[in-house]
């Protein structure tokens, strides 16, 4: 009999993750991510002079935020490429940012070193989950915070990476990203080392130029996808794009042949014990 409960690879699926995570450019898919990172790192409040850890930064788009208050501000991500480019974006605007390569699963950075770990739509997606918790908590101060964007198993996200799954199935035993937007793998992930876990739903908007417009950002731009498609037979991209097209129709306010999509995801602050 198969033995469906042995651990994961998680080196072997971390391998194959920032491979994907590498193709395209994330960039591109990050310009929708602005309004959540202003809107985490209000409600996180760094104070001038503190250290701030963007955590999988990315582009840096959360980073350069938190730089704008006069934060000392680090940003890590396991992706070289992305962190070149959100060195780029720090000079280009002036700012001093220490952007490193690095694994949110292993990060390179002593206990107890950061007053807020903030990510957007980052961290949730490290394969070991319960690994990647206890370094978001091993990195911040006692009585610092913890902030976090992410997805929730309702609305565009929800469907949209259960769309992807239906094509490209995750590893087997590797748990969803999607739990880290429930109140339940909340707790289990962060529960142990924080004092308090407050976690809202918020609801922001994607803006393109029409649904084609916006499969097409996602099929150029964002790794997940171009990797489902690269699996796929020319049946299969065609199904998997007009599902996709689906999914942001299902989402889309606009009425005038744009696409203005409502994604709804949680804004989770939790407090270091």
């Amino acid at each position: 009999m198969k033995d469906d409960t042995r651990v994961p690879d998680y080196a072997s699926v971390t391998k194959g993750q920032r491979e994907t995570w590498s193709s395209g450019d994330f960039n591109e898919i990050a310009r929708q991510n602005v309004e959540m990172a202003e809107r985490l790192c209000n409600a996180v409040d760094p104070h001038p002079g503190q250290r701030v850890l963007d955590v999988a930064c990315g582009s840096g788009t959360a980073a350069l935020i938190a730089e704008r208050r006069y934060c000392d501000v680090t940003g890590v991500d396991y992706v070289p490429e992305l962190i070149e480019r959100a060195e780029t974006r720090a000079r280009v605007n002036g700012q001093e940012i220490d952007f490193q390569v690095g694994d949110a699963q292993d990060m390179p950075f002593p206990d107890e070193d950061f007053d807020a770990v903030v990510s957007v739509y980052g961290v949730q997606f490290a394969p070991d989950q319960q690994r990647a918790a206890r370094e978001l908590i091993r990195v911040c101060k006692p009585g610092g915070t913890i902030g976090l964007a992410g997805p929730i198993p309702a609305g565009w996200s929800g469907d949209w990476f259960e769309t992807h799954a239906r094509y490209v199935p995750p590893p087997p035993g590797v748990p969803s990203p999607l739990r880290w937007g429930t109140s339940g793998g909340l707790d289990e992930l962060l529960g142990a080392g924080t004092r308090s876990i407050t976690s809202e739903r918020r609801t922001t908007r994607q803006y393109y130029r029409s649904i084609d417009h916006a499969v097409d950002v996602f099929s150029t731009y964002f790794g997940p996808t171009i990797r489902a498609l690269e699996t796929l037979d020319a049946a299969g991209r065609a199904r998997l794009r007009t599902d996709l097209e689906e999914v942001f129709d299902r989402y889309n306010l606009a009425t005038d042949g744009t696409a203005i999509v409502e994604n709804q995801y949680a804004q989770t602050i939790a407090t270091r014990a």
